[in-house]
């Protein structure tokens, strides 16, 4: 009888042992399962906000686009480096409260053209007073700008002429010259073929 009893004990040991085990085991599946569905929702909610990130960069950049296109000037010349230019700026004044709008002549040659042709494009221009050079930088496209007159055309071989600050004397001089409407539309093909190529390589 003792025997007997003994097995019962040590079968009612093993069973409890087992219920245990298959109870830890059942626990940690449900556990997994909780994680895995969390990591998922996780995932999903990341990729739905990149989603709607990308939607408004996208609507930004179509903005963007559409202001940077009502802006751009189409009646410009085709300004290059050595050009005599008169640069028409308009000027606000305020005097005993009132404000008042003048247009401000500039005339000098341009030493410089950057940033190609699209709105943050500037011409750096110098003239000489009273023995002193002074520069400005005009962006092109600025609505303070109200025109741009070339006076005379140069003809030169450098796409910086920043060496006219020191130079004196015939150096300093450069050979006049008068591009045609076709070298022009050449040009400003050229510029345009090498922009497209420049945004496919990208």
């Amino acid at each position: 009888m003792a025997e007997e009893n003994q097995k019962e004990n040590q079968n009612q040991e093993t069973s409890e042992i087992l219920t245990s085990e298959s109870l830890n085991m059942n626990q940690e599946v449900e556990g997994e399962e909780e994680t895995n569905n969390a990591t998922g929702e996780a995932k999903n909610e990341d990729s739905q906000n990149e989603n709607e990130k990308e939607q408004e960069t996208a609507i930004v950049l179509e903005k963007e686009d559409g202001i940077v296109a009502g802006n751009l000037k189409k009646d410009l010349p085709m300004i290059k480096q050595g050009d005599f230019v008169k640069v028409f700026q308009r000027i606000k004044e305020i005097k005993d409260g009132k404000t008042k709008e003048r247009i401000q002549v500039f005339e000098g040659q341009v030493l410089a053209v950057k940033h190609g042709r699209g709105i943050n494009s500037t011409i750096t221009v110098r003239k000489i007073i009273d023995g002193i050079g002074v520069e400005k930088i005009f962006p092109i496209h600025s609505p303070i700008i109200e025109k741009i007159e070339i006076v005379k055309q140069t003809k030169t071989r450098r796409a910086k002429l920043y060496y006219l600050r020191r130079a004196k004397g015939k150096k300093a001089k450069l050979k006049t010259m008068t591009r045609n409407n076709e070298q022009e539309d050449e040009n400003v093909n050229f510029a345009n073929s090498q922009e497209e190529q420049f945004s496919i390589e990208k």
